[in-house]
């Protein structure tokens, strides 16, 4: 009876849809590493899959509105603490330190940072009751914790997981009840910040390239003018050329396995689908994708806690960020940076992080008419 009654509340359709992307995920990987030196990658994958299943459905489980109140705060300090630690004790690979060492498992403690972060501002926005946000009062503090933990990640540096707390800020001050104008103002701002370095690119480039990482200028630079360094923008048009050639409805050509595409298993996932199973492989992800968000919508609809719709809300923001941003830079709408697709990628600091944001939407959905008392 007991086991009946958690199936009977947990949101099946969701966890059939993270199936489905699981699946596609692990077939991807095995086509991206298939006769390569890291083949058999896409058990690994499975393996973390199987083995984060279990905080995923704890999380669940569990009342998410026992994370809120001093524990987001404690949360949310362990997150800043863990990035901080990076700087001193993390792992260089690629020019970047943004791992820690944990066994064989490498930690990347910015996944975990945006849901601390996320977690901590729902509460503070819960607090408010659906009366409009002030500016002082609260959307300053909240910019501000945003805000920490950017900086910190941008020293890694990690441009684009930087960029993902930026979705899920707008997102959760959208749906906070923000004045229009204020939210306009945001918007405005990050215009004229796109319009500022656009100006400084085209008019005073030696000043821009001073303000700007190399590493960050060389991708501002492939994508407004490719043609300028065909070394710097090879990854880029290698990538649209392979989606190119999976048409409809796939190829078989094999242009990823030989290496014209790094990181095909990872972050340049989206390529494999897209030169593997064409333009309807990529329908299917996206369709899949689509649902997923659409569930959760329905479920922040639902809700009757008003911290759990701001918590869902921020998740919500947080996914269809990175998942617009990775397969955005591959088919030359963004500039080329690093960040995976959720339950795609490999890669076991995102999956899991994944997980946890699931975990928290479907606790969201298995307490919505549980009484909860402090």
């Amino acid at each position: 009876m007991f086991i009946t009654h958690i199936i009977s509340k947990l949101d099946k359709t969701m966890l059939f849809i993270i199936l489905c992307l699981v699946a596609i995920g692990t077939i991807a990987i095995y086509g991206a590493t298939v006769d390569t030196n890291l083949e058999g990658l896409h058990i690994s994958y499975l393996y973390l899959f199987g083995a984060f299943c279990f905080p995923m459905l704890a999380l669940a489980l569990l009342d998410y509105r026992v994370l809120f109140g001093k524990l987001s705060y404690v949360l949310y300090v362990i997150g800043i603490g863990m990035l901080v630690l990076v700087k001193f004790t993390g792992e260089n690979i690629n020019g970047a330190v943004r791992w820690l060492s944990i066994g064989s498992f490498q930690l990347q403690p910015s996944e975990l940072a945006k849901l601390f972060t996320v977690l901590l501002i729902a509460h503070l926005l819960g607090k408010r009751e659906g009366a409009q946000l002030r500016i002082v009062q609260d959307i300053l503090p909240i910019c501000i914790i945003f805000m920490i933990p950017i900086i910190l990640i941008m020293q890694q540096p990690d441009l684009g997981t930087s960029l993902v707390f930026v979705g899920a800020l707008l997102s959760m001050l959208w749906m906070g009840n923000i004045r229009s104008l204020y939210m306009i103002l945001f918007i405005s701002i990050m215009i004229i910040t796109v319009g500022i370095i656009l100006w400084l690119y085209y008019a005073n480039f030696e000043l821009l390239s001073k303000i700007v990482e190399p590493h960050q200028m060389s991708r501002i630079q492939t994508f407004l003018d490719p043609a300028s360094d065909p070394d710097k923008s090879w990854h880029v048009k290698n990538a649209q050329y392979a989606i190119a050639l999976g048409g409809l409805t796939g190829s078989d050509v094999s242009f990823l396995r030989r290496g014209f595409v790094p990181y095909a298993y990872s972050d340049s996932i989206y390529v494999v689908i897209g030169e593997e199973y064409g333009f309807l492989g990529s329908a299917v992800l996206l369709l899949l994708y689509f649902l997923l968000i659409y569930r959760m919508v329905h479920i922040v609809k639902d809700s009757r806690e008003l911290a759990g719709a701001y918590l869902v809300t921020g998740l919500i923001g947080m996914l269809v960020f990175q998942i617009f941003v990775n397969i955005g830079m591959h088919i030359g709408l963004v500039p080329l940076t690093g960040i995976s697709l959720p339950f795609i990628s490999y890669g076991g600091s995102s999956l899991l992080s994944n997980m946890i944001a699931i975990g928290l939407v479907l606790s969201v959905k298995f307490h919505k008419n549980d009484i909860y008392i402090e």
